[in-house]
């Protein structure tokens, strides 16, 4: 008789714990078989008009629209929280945070960090001067000053640019900032000849800022796509937020979300 309570407790356990978790038998890892109610989207709140902060204060964007329209669908809800943008792997990968959600580009060497999920929005990285600028071309940045924000997708593409340009523009490597915000004060102030930015981005700001100050070169630093950003293990998040993207697209969400941020 105890053997037989002692299996039937072994035999209850076991099933509890499959009723919590489950092995995902292409990796052999273990990963939650429910969804948690919550989860922590990292962004940076300067990044407009994919998040940032309005008037009063509230973390607004395309973006954290995207990411409320695919919780309601899915049925759960994410708390937006500003991290250093230079730390977001790390942020993601401690725990910190649950996504990486906010214009977070798609890349091979991201890809070994993270789980993508898939792409919802294009982008490019152009190049920008004031609009008196004699610059015309990627190649007359050389010797010129450009800056980027640091730890950014523009870094990566202006460092990986097939052309070599690098080597060539004053300092041998772009001046990085924390954020775009620096970035554009500083083609403002006269301090770099030429800044890259996300298309996304430069295009908002330069219309907040006054378009007629800008001109935005036909070279580019190479197109690319956004996507959202967890850990690896999360397959069923990853499953879940991909199948929300799905259904915005279907049902409309999706466009009338676009209309609201990208209608000009």
């Amino acid at each position: 008789m105890k053997k037989q309570l002692l299996g039937l407790f072994v035999t209850a356990g076991l099933l509890a714990a499959c009723g919590n978790s489950e092995v995902n038998e292409s990796t052999n890892e273990t990963t939650d078989a429910a969804l948690k109610d919550t989860y922590i989207i990292g962004l940076d709140d300067t990044f407009a008009p994919m998040s940032f902060r309005d008037t009063d204060g509230q973390i607004v964007g395309f973006d954290v629209d995207l990411a409320e329209a695919i919780g309601e669908d899915i049925g759960v809800s994410f708390e937006f929280q500003a991290i250093d943008w230079t730390m977001k792997e790390t942020e993601l990968n401690t725990g910190n945070i649950d996504l990486i959600w906010n214009g977070y580009t798609i890349t091979d060497e991201r890809k070994e960090k993270v789980a993508f999920s898939d792409s919802y929005l294009e982008n490019k990285q152009i190049i920008v001067t004031l609009a008196d600028s004699d610059i015309q071309t990627k190649a007359d940045l050389a010797g010129k000053t450009v800056s980027t924000q640091q730890a950014s997708a523009s870094q990566d593409a202006i460092e990986a640019d097939v052309s070599g340009i690098i080597a060539e523009i004053e300092g041998g490597q772009p001046v990085l900032y924390a954020t775009f915000t620096d970035v554009f004060n500083d083609l403002d102030s006269g301090r770099s000849d030429a800044i890259v930015v996300d298309e996304v981005l430069g295009r908002y700001i330069m219309k907040q800022k006054g378009a007629d100050n800008y001109k935005v070169l036909d070279d580019n630093f190479g197109e690319e796509e956004y996507g959202v950003g967890m850990r690896k293990e999360d397959t069923r998040l990853q499953d879940a937020i991909n199948q929300g993207l799905a259904d915005l697209q279907e049902n409309g969400q999706y466009q009338e979300i676009y209309q609201t941020w990208f209608a000009e």
